[in-house]
């Protein structure tokens, strides 16, 4: 799948959004954050709703939902796997094909898969729990070659799942390069906003010489935005660490919801969320920033 340009793009992105927008950001329905809660020994599974605080423009908000752990029964789980089989992955392709399919194996509560392998061209497949064989075959079977598109496989996720129901949790694969993409990625950033996805990225840049720290920041900056995180295996034994990291959140993590009581114009409202009981201290909170509330055309760059 080939995309035509970056303002064709993101107009038909946000037309599909928008379309819907209302059904989930109207005055009346539910604003819904997934939230992971830090401290220097790792992830806070302990928390309560009294322990929560949310502020939208800095008006305080009344958490009117609030859950630990698994919220399937309500949500399902909508994985998606970006996978780079570009041909600057030639010397970790083996290391990013093997841990795709075992982090694929750990979830076993996923409704769907939808797998985006990318290299000089994006290509996009959805698949249900009888059809992992298929999708681990078709991981197995791709070798790196072309260029890298990498934006604009996360934008062609992104609009495929724009409308889509559930919990959305994308991990890349990839080593944070981006060579042939017509999307930038302040576009990707916005589409990220519009979005309730949460990123991981597994960059594998150890091979990427004098541009790692660049792409280092790049795949840090997608994550970041969406309340996610990046990480940076250099070994298969490090793979396996940050993916139990990865699993612990995704069954300890928080959801927060609240009806706005924002009088503002539709458009991007900033949300922050903070764990305001005393007794509890140096909890770090990772979340996305905001949402945007129906009624407002695309944001310019």
């Amino acid at each position: 799948m080939n995309v035509a340009t970056p303002a064709a793009f993101l107009a038909v992105f946000l037309s599909v959004v928008l379309a819907g927008a209302g059904q989930f950001r109207s005055g009346v329905d539910l604003v819904s954050f997934v939230v992971v809660a830090t401290d220097k020994q790792g992830l806070v599974t302990t928390l309560t709703k009294e322990d929560f605080t949310i502020f939208e423009e800095g008006k305080p908000q009344t958490i009117q939902y609030f859950a630990q752990g698994d919220v399937t029964d309500r949500l399902p789980l909508r994985l998606g796997l970006l996978f780079d089989v570009s041909g600057s992955m030639g010397l970790d392709i083996e290391m990013s094909r093997s841990a795709a399919i075992k982090f694929m194996n750990a979830v076993e509560h996923a409704k769907d898969v939808t797998l985006v392998d990318f290299d000089t061209e994006v290509r996009l497949a959805r698949y249900g729990p009888d059809d992992f064989p298929r999708l681990i075959e078709r991981i197995r079977s791709k070798k790196p070659d072309g260029w890298t598109a990498l934006y604009d496989a996360i934008g062609v996720y992104l609009n495929g799942m724009a409308m889509e129901e559930g919990q959305k949790v994308l991990v890349l694969y990839t080593d944070g390069g981006d060579t042939r993409s017509r999307m930038s990625i302040s576009q990707i950033i916005d589409m990220l906003q519009w979005i309730d996805v949460t990123v991981y990225a597994i960059g594998f840049i150890e091979h990427q010489g004098s541009a790692r720290i660049e792409q280092r920041l790049r795949l840090e900056q997608i994550a970041n935005a969406t309340g996610g995180a990046a990480y940076f295996p250099m070994s298969k034994e490090q793979v396996a660490e940050f993916y139990d990291k990865i699993l612990a959140e995704l069954d300890g993590r928080y959801t927060l919801g609240y009806i706005s009581n924002s009088t503002a114009k539709p458009g991007y409202r900033e949300v922050e969320i903070k764990v305001t009981n005393p007794a509890y201290k140096n909890i770090k909170i990772r979340t996305r920033n905001g949402y945007y509330a129906a009624g407002k055309s695309a944001p310019s760059r």
